[in-house]
């Protein structure tokens, strides 16, 4: 065979193969984003403010994650409540999640509460589970003080950090503003903490402490 000919062929394959290569190092990871639950423990719960507030969760979390570099798999909100059955019911049961991520084509979903024990603070509550196997992988929760848009963004910027460390490790939070981060100084520290699970123990058990 003509040297010119191997030479050609062999340029080929190396394009080839760096192709492949590549598809698989730059292919987005693809999550589901369901909508959050309100579990408002307040004398005055769920007021339309705080209705408003948990719904715009979802929309916070997947611009995070979006910019970030994942692919956002939409599922339909109407197959979500039907599977849900009751309030809690998927956040409780990871594979059921699974289940309805993957008829969506999604490789993890996030299942999301918006745990509010009072008028000052409230907690984002995440469970990431990776759709293959129904496995929860991650359980997470942020603080977020009062109900300012601004605030409850910097919780959902703190839960996107929480989720791409255990995945791909390639999202970069905006940086605090200066007034944002005196406010929340005291609180993170305390969350830093305890495990998330422990807390999110005291959490449902109504303890805040």
């Amino acid at each position: 065979m003509n040297p010119r000919n191997n030479a050609g062929l062999r340029h080929l394959f190396g394009v080839f193969f760096l192709c492949l290569f590549s598809a698989g190092v730059f292919a987005e990871t693809s999550i589901a984003i369901l909508d959050f639950e309100l579990n408002d423990l307040t004398l005055a719960p769920r007021i339309p403010a705080e209705i408003e507030r948990t719904a715009g969760i979802k929309s916070m979390l997947e611009g995070e994650l979006k910019r970030a570099g994942y692919k956002i798999i939409a599922v339909d909100l109407d197959t979500q409540r039907e599977a849900n059955g009751s309030f809690g019911y998927l956040f409780d049961h990871s594979d059921m999640a699974a289940e309805l991520a993957k008829k969506a084509g999604a490789e993890y979903v996030l299942v999301g509460r918006l745990h509010k024990p009072s008028f000052l603070f409230a907690y984002i509550m995440g469970h990431l589970v990776r759709v293959s196997d129904g496995q929860l992988i991650g359980n997470y929760i942020s603080e977020t003080k009062g109900g300012d848009k601004k605030l409850t963004l910097k919780g959902v910027e703190s839960l996107t950090v929480k989720i791409d460390r255990d995945l791909d490790k390639i999202y970069t939070p905006p940086p605090p503003s200066k007034t944002i981060a005196i406010f929340n100084t005291s609180a993170a520290a305390d969350m830093s903490s305890q495990k998330p699970h422990t807390l999110s123990n005291h959490i449902e058990n109504g303890d805040t402490r």
